[in-house]
């Protein structure tokens, strides 16, 4: 079992706050579980850092005692006197933007870092709401019929209102609006505009209910959490309801849902899943309009991780995680590159009678 982890968090996203909250959570289970955590602190600069951050305090600001960081082959190493800091796994908890786009997933197999979490392909893939209709269609998954607005493109809405305006690459419903008349959606094509250089639109759904299932691979095998049901008192769920709704009770789990239906959400989320050889945790979003189930988005950092829909208990929290970095530790071995020699060949030396034209 793997025992050093750098665990990263932060980033230049709207959801940075938020994935601190979720780096915290995870770097203090694993230091719980005796694992040595490097916590890996990406600034809104992305520029790397580590030191004392063992709670959500730690980070509120800056800290001179922080020590800068880069990646190196193998781990990490200070920007100044080069210590070393390896890592054995990495354990990505950034949500949004340079963390959940495939970007830190990249560097990571660059610098022969294994990696707990989704490759970057999946990342990639999944951050665009527009691209991941299109590879859930692709893999036979009901979606909402939906259109891409470029900033500058003609606004007229493509669908009857209500139309739900949503930024292309952000999470955490972050920017998106309901609109229900054409001043209100141009109101919130301005405002996804602001965050994002395209908006996807959709029709509203009345009566839609949000269903979440999480995937993930232990033991080689690919495990689903129950199907949990999130509730909101707004035509969509919230920032504020997601993160700052107190004690009322958000969601259900198992969903109340007829049986039928959960096991459409969870064969959903295994096609994904297992459609990309998926690694680490992912989280399928649905939405259900009676028995018909939609994919919504595919999260490949989602909130916590999805440790509570695997166990609600922090000590089936940190088992969840423990198993995730040893899956993490068995990537598959590089595979052998091939050598052509052409560059020896008789075509590029002096050796040729005849050289090719400016070569």
């Amino acid at each position: 079992m793997p025992k050093k982890v750098a665990v990263f968090f932060g980033g230049n996203s709207n959801e940075h706050e938020i994935s601190i909250i979720t780096g915290m959570l995870c770097a203090n289970l694993l230091r719980g579980a005796d694992f040595d955590v490097l916590p890996v602190y990406l600034s809104r600069e992305n520029r790397l850092f580590t030191g004392r951050m063992r709670a959500v305090t730690d980070l509120a600001a800056p800290s001179p005692k922080w020590v800068e960081l880069r990646l190196c082959v193998g781990g990490l190493e200070a920007v100044k006197g080069r210590k070393k800091f390896p890592a054995d796994v990495a354990l990505n908890c950034c949500h949004g933007g340079c963390g959940e786009d495939g970007t830190l997933s990249a560097l990571l197999k660059w610098y022969h870092i294994a990696s707990a979490s989704p490759d970057a392909a999946l990342s990639a893939v999944f951050m665009d709401k527009t691209l991941s209709k299109a590879m859930a269609r692709g893999l036979g998954l009901p979606v909402v019929d939906g259109v891409t607005v470029r900033e500058g493109e003609r606004m007229e809405p493509p669908f009857p209102f209500p139309v739900i305006v949503k930024p292309a690459r952000l999470g955490s419903s972050i920017g998106i609006t309901v609109a229900s008349n054409a001043e209100e959606y141009r109101r919130a094509l301005a405002l996804a505009f602001k965050l994002d250089d395209s908006a996807l639109v959709e029709p509203y759904l009345q009566g839609k209910r949000d269903l979440n299932c999480a995937a993930c691979r232990i033991g080689g095998e690919v495990k689903l959490s129950p199907v949990e049901e999130v509730f909101s008192r707004e035509e969509i769920l919230s920032f504020q309801e997601k993160y700052e709704g107190g004690e009322e009770k958000r969601s259900r789990l198992p969903a109340d849902i007829p049986d039928a239906v959960a096991a459409k959400v969870k064969d959903c989320t295994r096609r994904i899943y297992e459609g990309f050889h998926a690694k680490g945790v992912v989280r399928a979003d649905f939405l259900l309009v009676g028995e018909e189930v939609y994919f919504n988005e595919l999260n490949t950092v989602p909130g916590s991780l999805s440790c509570y829909l695997f166990g609600g208990s922090l000590s089936e929290a940190k088992e969840f995680l423990v198993a995730l970095i040893g899956e993490g530790r068995k990537a598959d071995p590089p595979k052998p590159t091939v050598t052509t020699g052409i560059l020896n060949s008789p075509v590029f030396t002096a050796k040729s009678p005849k050289r090719p034209y400016g070569i």
